[in-house]
């Protein structure tokens, strides 16, 4: 495994030890003075710090932003040249695709090719969005009713103004970008609040946009925990927008902050996705395709197909091919070329994911594989899978953000859509049949923003996703993720 020493010697690699937020186009440390430690969670070891910014280090990036919006220095900049620029830095992003995914992969534990991925991924949605830039308009309209008279009438689309973000540690880079893209595209002065473990990519990212020509002050970054920075971001009175990806719980809180100035809120929050095995699904797909809805990252991904249904007939044939699949799989280290399951995050959370692990099998699961800690360095855990819970065991309904797959037997079409349907969440689900009418029945009754049929983990960047119910408010992506960072302003003129 190469150490973090290693990779800040390797040419061309930025951004790990210890760092200073990032407000107004400078380098700054937190009013208080405090550090928050950076950790590598491949082997648990310190890799720098970053500022523990709070309410004062937001209200000065809220100033700095709050100014560049209002005197209109990106906002009132023609959209060619905002398109120009946006693209300027998609191909700054894209000469540093290695070093940044080195450094997404040391601060978020991904593994290197998944960290290339990610990397490619955010460029494209930044090159969508910069196409944008030049498409922004309102419509003109007859006035329908006789009674008012004859008007010239039209609409105007216009940035939302001062937009904050607040960023997950599981995929910083491509998680940042999906919002800071859209806003940009639109005009909007932005604040971005990374998590507190994985701060690295955004403070790189916003020098990066500003060595491109984006003007200082338009994107700011502030480091610090979400109960601090993050709180005093959702409330303060000069943001007018915050989108947030993280939990419910924080989601729920965003929203109460948010009612102090009405601020527009667009949360992508957790899930806990169904996956449905009918007795005539390919089975040489779907087998392997649901252990990588599982597995990949270690499952901290919202869109984890955490709770597979198999109908009767093929249960146990798929509970073994599962079982072989999760045995197969190399964890550990994700620098190793030959590593297929990385680390977790943070000592926390393995400590949480092993609990829900034993409180599954406490309730009654039989374990058919896992289920143990990998070692003592680093956060590792064994892909895990858990059979036959009780339908309102923990495990079946709550987030648990690791490689924990629970399996289910079912009968019919109405049993399981009622079964995968019984969630709180709402984000995903992928169905697996040959039967087409069985499978755009099944699109129809579940409750999901994301519908795979016969796949798994597709997204485009043309396309808008987000979530039903409790796992969130908008969609970022696509038409409708530009239209979240601007409101509409009806003009009439008397003719």
């Amino acid at each position: 495994m190469q150490t973090a020493t290693q990779l800040k010697s390797k040419p061309g690699f930025v951004g790990a030890g210890d760092q200073l937020m990032y407000i107004d186009g400078q380098r700054v440390a937190a009013v208080s003075g405090k550090t928050i430690k950076v950790i590598d969670p491949a082997t648990g070891e310190q890799i720098g710090t970053a500022p523990a910014g709070e309410k004062a280090d937001v209200d000065r990036a809220v100033a700095v932003a709050r100014r560049t919006f209002d005197t209109g220095v990106w906002r009132n900049m023609p959209g060619a040249a905002r398109q120009a620029i946006l693209w300027k830095a998609s191909d700054l992003f894209a000469a540093e695709t290695e070093s940044l995914a080195r450094l997404e992969a040391l601060n978020a534990g991904q593994l290197l090719p998944v960290a290339q991925m990610m990397v490619m991924g955010a460029i494209e949605m930044l090159r969508y969005y910069a196409g944008w830039a030049t498409k922004i308009h309102g419509q003109t309209a007859e006035v329908s009713s006789p009674m008012m008279g004859q008007f010239h009438a039209y609409t105007l689309r216009e940035p939302i103004g001062v937009a904050a973000m607040i960023v997950p540690w599981n995929f910083p880079i491509v998680l940042a970008m999906s919002k800071l893209a859209a806003a940009l595209a639109a005009g909007c002065s932005c604040i971005v609040k990374p998590s507190e473990e994985t701060p690295l990519s955004a403070l790189r990212m916003a020098e990066i946009f500003e060595q491109a020509g984006v003007p200082k002050g338009v994107i700011n970054v502030v480091t610090g925990y979400g109960d601090t920075a993050g709180a005093a971001l959702a409330a303060h009175p000069q943001v007018d927008k915050v989108a947030f990806t993280g939990s419910g719980e924080v989601g729920k809180l965003i929203v109460k902050a948010a009612a102090g100035n009405l601020k527009k809120v667009t949360l992508e929050l957790g899930g806990k996705s169904p996956v449905i095995i009918f007795d005539d699904a390919d089975l040489a797909k779907a087998i392997p395709s649901t252990a990588q809805g599982i597995f990949f990252h270690s499952g901290q991904v919202c869109m984890a197909g955490s709770r597979v249904y198999v109908q009767r007939g093929v249960f146990d044939q798929v509970m073994q091919g599962l079982a072989a699949a999760a045995e197969s799989l190399k964890v550990g280290p994700n620098f190793d070329p030959s590593t297929q399951v990385g680390p977790l995050i943070s000592d926390k959370q393995l400590k949480r994911v092993l609990g829900y692990i034993e409180s599954g099998i406490a309730e009654g699961a039989q374990l058919i594989t896992g289920g143990k800690r990998v070692g003592d360095r680093g956060f590792f855990i064994e892909p895990t899978i858990l059979a036959n819970p009780k339908p309102d065991a923990k495990i079946v309904k709550e987030e648990i953000f690791g490689p924990v797959l629970t399996a289910i037997p079912f009968d019919t079409l109405e049993e399981v859509a009622a079964a995968a349907n019984d969630t709180t969440y709402g984000l995903a689900c992928a169905v697996w049949t040959r039967d087409i009418s069985k499978a755009h029945l099944m699109a129809k009754r579940l409750q999901n923003g994301f519908v795979w049929i016969n796949c798994q983990f597709v997204s485009d960047v043309s396309l808008p996703g987000g979530g039903f119910k409790q796992s969130g408010w908008g969609r970022e992506l696509g038409h409708e993720g530009l239209d979240a960072y601007l409101q509409s302003k009806s003009v009439f003129t008397a003719l």
